[in-house]
């Protein structure tokens, strides 16, 4: 199956590899031209615009920042629409607003072509070992359809609803990964500043009620004050807003997503937006005492 795919950051490219690595044949485009090399070294063939890459592919996938980006790749000039032969695929794995994906669907619809929204769960780290978690809204033959790419990247593929539904469930997602990371950042806030061993304390909250993805992958760093990026804490905001905006129209109280907006705003507007979503941690730290506000923890001479 020949694939198409616009989007080559910190989720796109280790996708494109699992792809490449499943036997596709996939041609990438980027904005950043400069991206595409490294998977054209891989395997993969590179293309001038969006609509080149799709000429003669059967599916286009996506996966960038926000519904304008969307747009712009599949519907704008030289976008993926214009390459797509009628019958295709648009398989798009951005989070964005579930009324966009209605959008984008009911336009590609009328030329012919179809559209599945399947945002994902599993950061960086899913990605580059293909364990990612899809939530597809689709009719059930598209998404039959794209399955074997999904596959490919993921370890779980659910279709919970038509197209719109996948960007509902992952702001569901999102939601409770916003509580999980501040509760973890409290917590073990509350270890270190008692004075107890935090990485043994951590050890022994894992195995128990208290385990989790974030408190298990995201802990170590939340205890180091380091935050290498899998998330980018900005797209973790722009999403909370998603979610915050759906909640708004189902009329569902989302007060600790909207407190944990509130304190991703402070840090993006810190200069922080660009770290990983669980950077969160730095307002536990430096409400306990352990960090000084403004100073990275690498960088705090008077830290030991």
């Amino acid at each position: 199956m020949k694939i198409a795919f616009v989007g080559l950051g910190t989720m796109g490219a280790p996708m494109v590899r699992r792809l490449l690595g499943a036997g596709f044949e996939v041609t990438v485009h980027n904005r950043t031209r400069a991206k595409e090399e490294p998977l054209a070294a891989a395997g993969a063939q590179r293309a001038a615009t969006p609509r080149e890459a799709a000429a003669g592919a059967e599916v286009a996938c996506t996966i960038v920042n926000d519904a304008p980006d969307v747009r712009q790749v599949v519907l704008g000039p030289d976008g993926l629409a214009e390459g797509l032969a009628p019958g295709g695929v648009v398989l798009d794995m951005s989070t964005i607003a579930p009324a966009a994906a209605r959008d984008l669907a009911a336009e590609l619809r009328a030329r012919d072509l179809d559209f599945v929204d399947a945002p994902c769960s599993g950061g960086s780290e899913g990605a580059q070992r293909g364990t990612l978690s899809f939530m597809v809204g689709a009719d059930p033959e598209t998404l039959a359809r794209v399955r074997p790419l999904l596959e490919a990247m993921g370890s779980s593929v659910t279709r919970v609803g038509e197209v719109g539904a996948g960007q509902l469930c992952k702001a569901v997602n999102q939601v409770i990964i916003a509580g999980t990371y501040a509760s973890v950042a409290e917590g073990l806030a509350l270890a270190m500043a008692s004075g107890i061993d935090a990485e043994a304390a951590l050890e022994a909250i894992s195995g128990g009620a208290a385990g989790s993805w974030g408190l298990v992958h995201r802990g170590p760093n939340m205890l180091k004050g380091r935050y290498p990026l899998g998330f980018r804490a900005r797209l973790h905001r722009k999403d909370l807003g998603i979610a915050l905006d759906a909640a708004r129209e189902a009329g569902v109280p989302l007060p600790l997503a909207a407190w944990v907006e509130q304190l991703e705003t402070g840090l993006i507007r810190r200069g922080y937006g660009d770290e990983d979503v669980s950077a969160i941690a730095r307002v536990a730290r430096e409400a306990a005492g352990i960090d000084r506000p403004g100073v990275r923890a690498d960088d705090d001479p008077d830290r030991t």
